[in-house]
């Protein structure tokens, strides 16, 4: 047996002034303050960051059969296949879905009506299997169309994800009031509660902020505000502070910079437990993240897999209880069967091969993140009091406020200058390689107009943006099947 001898002098340890002149020979005549670098909402990246102690972050449940819940999407207008899309997840290895649905046939799947849900979830077992749904203004209704899907069963996993404020926020419209349509959500919301104890029934998102732009601070105050905006509904309807603060899901995205999302996902668990503090409650955060949209690229999409990986470990490792992760082609259209599985499998390998989600916060203690979670966190809840200072989210949305702090956001990320972004201005393809995609027909169906009663509402909309846009090549080739 052959034993290695330890060295005779250790190594000391490194101090900060060492660093410092160490930096200093290498800079010249400029500061290392020069290194110092901010986000695009001014918050301050440091070169160098000491140990500190960690902050009590609350964390999601530990459960070492399955770290998060890995939730399939699928959007594809025809019931017949988005039921075969679903299927094929749970079988893959998904643990829910998310079905995104649109009468028109043109953001997700053609149902108008309880007997076209019931054909997208065929075979789908909602006691095992949790079901959210994504609506917009259709949300009301869709609820109830999956409420008669489940037949009343009260062990079904459901999760309405009842969400009119991003609806508003990115049409910048309301088919009237937009606060008939948060009593309207939340009266069905009530009903729903009594017959499933177990299922999640609003969506807090700030994503509609995200990829609009936005900075991580005002997308966790949006939230925020939508939350408690939903919860005094709720507690109009009947329900207690408490239930409404339970069945509500805070929704957030990860994104390609992972320390980002990190710390964005830490931070939104203090912000969300001193809102529900400040209401006399300790209900844990419940987050669903789903991957940006904003980074993705339609030139080189292939490299997107490394951006949804990315996307993804961020998530695991900010503590998401869910993550939606999707596909690689979705800047460019409807994802083949391929991108669907690279979508699960990359999941799959960072929580059963590389195990992360096994350390219940495995970024505590470091400066870096530590402080970083402080920044967002503190940002975000003074964000949050001036929207709520403004009379909530709905005068907040309506006054052009949060237009405004999206487009400062922004503004100031163009100011960073040209981002590098892999396969588009950084080492992009010399020639593009074809990549398959779904072009079906898009088909409508006859669905219940979602307009109440009064005016519409209206507000500057939170259109989408794509970083890589401006930098793009308009002809991107793909194959169609």
């Amino acid at each position: 047996m052959v034993q290695i001898a330890s060295p005779a002098v250790e190594f000391p340890p490194a101090s900060a002034e060492d660093w410092r002149a160490l930096v200093l020979k290498t800079l010249g005549d400029k500061p290392p303050e020069s290194l110092t670098s901010t986000t695009a909402e001014g918050l301050t990246i440091a070169p160098l960051y000491g140990p500190m102690e960690a902050q009590p972050v609350p964390t999601r449940p530990f459960d070492p059969a399955r770290a998060w819940d890995l939730r399939g999407a699928t959007r594809h207008p025809d019931p017949a296949r988005a039921n075969a899309d679903i299927l094929a997840d749970l079988e893959g290895g998904a643990a829910s879905v998310l079905v995104a649905l649109d009468p028109q046939g043109q953001t997700g799947c053609a149902v108008g009506s309880t007997e076209d849900l019931a054909r997208v979830l065929d075979g789908v077992i909602l006691e095992l299997a949790p079901v959210a749904l994504d609506a917009g203004f259709h949300g009301t209704i869709a609820s109830d169309w999956l409420s008669a899907v489940a037949k009343a069963a009260p062990a079904a996993q459901l999760l309405f994800h009842l969400d009119p404020l991003s609806a508003f926020a990115t049409a910048g419209e309301s088919p009237g009031p937009i606060e008939a349509h948060l009593f309207a959500a939340a009266g069905a919301a009530a009903r729903h509660a009594q017959t499933y104890p177990q299922a999640q029934l609003f969506l807090a998102s700030g994503a509609v902020v995200h990829e609009a732009g936005g900075g991580e601070a005002c997308e966790i105050a949006f939230a925020a505000a939508s939350a408690l905006a939903y919860a005094k509904a709720m507690v109009r309807a009947g329900m207690s502070l408490e239930q409404a603060f339970s069945r509500t899901t805070l929704g957030l995205v990860a994104e390609a910079d992972y320390f980002l999302t990190i710390a964005k996902l830490r931070a939104a668990r203090l912000v969300w437990a001193r809102l529900v503090g400040a209401c006399g409650l300790e209900t844990p955060a419940r987050i669903e993240a789903r991957a940006s949209r904003r980074m993705l690229t339609r030139r080189d999409p292939w490299t997107n897999m490394l951006r949804l990986t990315s996307a993804g470990f961020g998530a695991a490792v900010g503590g998401a209880d869910a993550v939606v992760l999707g596909a690689f082609t979705d800047a460019i259209g409807l994802p083949s069967a391929l991108a669907r599985r690279q979508s699960r499998n990359t999941q799959l390998v960072l929580m059963e091969e590389a195990h992360i989600g096994r350390v219940a916060d495995p970024a505590a203690g470091s400066g870096y993140m530590e402080a970083l979670t402080d920044q967002i966190a503190r940002a975000a809840w003074s964000a949050f009091q001036v929207t709520e200072g403004m009379g909530g989210i709905v005068s907040a949305l309506t006054a052009g406020h949060i237009a405004a702090e999206v487009e400062t956001t922004r503004t100031a990320r163009a100011d960073l200058g040209q981002p590098a972004i892999v396969g588009v201005t950084a080492f992009p393809p010399a020639k593009d390689e074809p990549v398959e995609i779904d072009t079906p027909p898009v088909r409508s169906v006859e669905a219940p107009s979602p307009r109440l009663p009064g005016p519409d509402g209206r507000c500057p909309p939170l259109s989408p943006v794509r970083l890589s846009e401006p930098f793009e090549t308009p002809n991107v080739e793909a194959t169609a099947r």
